[in-house]
């Protein structure tokens, strides 16, 4: 029986590169977005199915599992790639602003987690994926915001990887250390310095962290392009 894999926060750049990279290994491929208007043409491409969530209401991330009990049953593997930022001192943040940011950020990080895990540990496996930046590792000026999302999305699934890991729940968190270049097929150009990040690659090594044996899990990766520092 091939494998399925629901891609959460469901764009034309790194997610549509997972899409293709999961289609590409005989994986039903389901896709999330709050606007799923916007990915019908393209997702007939790799026969996707669209579900519109918003990932910071409890509600909706509930029906949507329950919808794909109905249509596909459990994932075999979950990503969640959902992130929002507001820039700025913190004396000028707007806290209306803030509290959406960190709720689209790790708080809806921790619904798709729960709605996952519930079904996995039911099932006794699964992968669940979180794509997170440097800005879960190191904080940067007027970039508060993203920072709280980011660090707490990178604790969620730190701590989820101990909790998870012996229950055979694989956990990965991704640092994407830099921009990620827009894909030829929406738009972008040739990145021929490899300056930025190829989202099909990015693509293979999620493929590859979803492959790994037991034996020797990771719970997560830095990824940057060559020329990015440290």
């Amino acid at each position: 029986m091939s494998e399925s894999v629901l891609i959460v926060g469901a764009g034309f750049g790194l997610s549509f590169s997972i899409a293709r990279a999961c289609s590409s290994e005989g994986m039903k491929v389901s896709l999330a977005s709050r606007n799923i208007n916007k990915l019908k043409d393209a997702s007939s491409e790799i026969n996707a199915s669209l579900y519109q969530c918003d990932v910071s209401k409890i509600e909706e991330v509930k029906n949507l599992f329950e919808q794909l009990d109905t249509d596909v049953g459990t994932p075999n593997l979950v990503v969640y790639n959902p992130s929002n930022r507001v820039r700025g001192a913190i004396t000028d943040l707007d806290p209306v602003a803030v509290k959406k940011a960190v709720d689209i950020t790790s708080y809806g990080a921790f619904l798709v987690a729960q709605q996952s895990a519930k079904r996995m540990l039911k099932r006794g496996s699964g992968s669940l994926f979180f794509t997170g930046a440097s800005a879960g590792v190191k904080g940067f000026a007027n970039s508060s915001v993203f920072a709280m999302g980011k660090f707490g999305l990178r604790g969620l699934a730190q701590a989820l990887a101990r909790e998870l890991h012996p229950q055979n729940i694989h956990i990965g968190h991704f640092v994407i250390d830099g921009g990620i270049a827009k894909s030829k097929d929406f738009g972008g150009n040739e990145d021929s310095n490899d300056s930025l990040l190829n989202p099909d690659e990015i693509a293979k090594t999620y493929l590859d962290f979803h492959k790994q044996h037991r034996s020797a899990w990771a719970w997560e990766v830095d990824l940057r392009p060559w020329v990015e520092s440290f």
